[in-house]
Formats: structure tokens, C-alpha cells, sequence
């Protein structure tokens, strides 16, 4: 009896060890590290909404975009209140400080000394975005950067110009068969995006090609 007594004892304490740490962990992910990088950021100068336990600022966020929804929009290019009405108010608020200097702002975009590490983006993120310019650091990112460089020329891109304008007024024309109706502009310009990669990649129509 006394081997089964043991036996149970230290299977409750190794369970208690394990919900322990994973108490701490949930803390620390939830709670400490928030709070921690909010005053360090406050210590910097750079103000914002406060956090909230477990759900952040989530909740204000939903409620935002819920009441801007729940309205009509105005024609009218400026659209950030509308798909980022956080956004929109929170810097109305609190005037965040931006990098306005273009010296400073190259210096951060080559990031040459590693100062400004990217988001480690994992599982099914990692597989949708890869390890393109936007994922990869040091010297993968560098390679990647010079490669990317003679496509992005302004000579190269000079070839694509004819090509994106052509697949622009296929657009336009596609657009003047629907005058004075409703038109579902997220698939029209979905196309116009495949039309021109299209054009300036492969040298051919996309619209097409998918007729055959």
C-alpha cells in the first residue's frame, strides 16, 4: 500500500510541477510581457491605448470596426478610418512619434547592424509567406535584396510600364459595360492584378489565357 502511496504522491506533484509552469507561462505571455513592453515604450516617450488581461485591446478594436461598419461610407479616398478605425482614432489620441528624417528611415530599412529584428512568423504563416525579403535577416536577406534588385530596376521597370497600362485600360473598358450599375471592384481589380503581373512576367494576357 505504501509503494501505491508513494506512487500517487509523486504523480500529483509531478502534475502540479507541470500546471505550475504552465501558469507561469500563460502569466508571463498574457501579463508580464505586455506590461513590460508597455512601460518601456512609455519610458520612450511612445504613448498608447492600455492593455487589457487576456484579450489586449482586441475587444476595443472589434467594437471599433463593428460601429464604422454599421455606417455608410462617403466616397472619399480616405478610407484608414474605415479599415483601420483603431488606427485612425488612436493616432488622433495619443500622436505617435514617426520617423520623418530620410536618412534615418534608410538607415532602418537596410538595417545593416541587425537593430531592428523582424517578427519570427510561425506554422501555417511561415508556409503562406515563406522566406522572402519580408521574413529573411543577415546575409540570406542580403542575397535575396541583390536579386530582387535588377528586377526592381528603374530601367527594368521601365519595359513594364506599356503592359501595366494596357491591362489598365482593359480594366477601364470592362468598367464602361457597367455604367450607372453596381460593380464588385475587389474581382475587377483582382483580375487587373493578374493581367499585369502576367503581361510584364510572361508576355501574354492573362484574361486570355484563362479562356482556354
Amino acid at each position: 500500500m505504501s509503494s501505491i502511496g508513494d506512487l500517487v504522491i509523486k504523480v500529483s506533484s509531478f502534475v502540479f510541477v507541470l500546471l505550475l509552469l504552465a501558469l507561469i507561462k500563460i502569466f508571463n505571455k498574457l501579463w508580464w510581457t505586455p506590461i513590460r513592453i508597455q512601460n518601456l515604450m512609455v519610458l520612450q516617450g511612445v504613448k498608447g491605448p492600455s492593455y487589457r488581461f487576456i484579450h489586449g485591446n482586441t475587444k476595443e478594436i472589434s467594437n471599433l470596426k463593428r460601429d464604422i461598419m454599421s455606417r455608410s461610407m462617403s466616397l472619399s479616398h480616405d478610407i484608414l478610418s474605415a479599415v483601420q478605425p483603431h488606427i485612425h482614432l488612436w493616432t488622433s489620441i495619443y500622436e505617435p512619434e514617426l520617423c520623418k528624417e530620410p536618412e534615418l528611415c534608410k538607415e532602418i530599412l537596410n538595417n545593416k547592424h541587425g537593430a531592428y529584428s523582424k517578427k519570427k512568423f510561425q506554422g501555417y504563416v511561415k508556409m503562406l509567406l515563406g522566406e522572402g525579403l519580408g521574413c529573411a535577416e543577415g546575409e540570406k536577406w542580403a542575397k535575396l535584396r541583390k536579386m530582387a534588385n535588377h528586377a526592381f530596376h528603374g530601367e527594368s521597370l521601365k519595359f513594364m510600364i506599356p503592359g501595366m497600362i494596357a491591362s489598365a485600360e482593359t480594366m477601364l473598358e470592362e468598367w464602361k459595360s457597367h455604367e450607372g450599375k453596381e460593380i464588385e471592384v475587389f474581382e475587377l481589380f483582382r483580375l487587373f492584378t493578374s493581367e499585369v503581373i502576367s503581361r510584364t512576367a510572361f508576355g501574354s494576357s492573362y484574361l486570355e489565357g484563362e479562356s482556354f
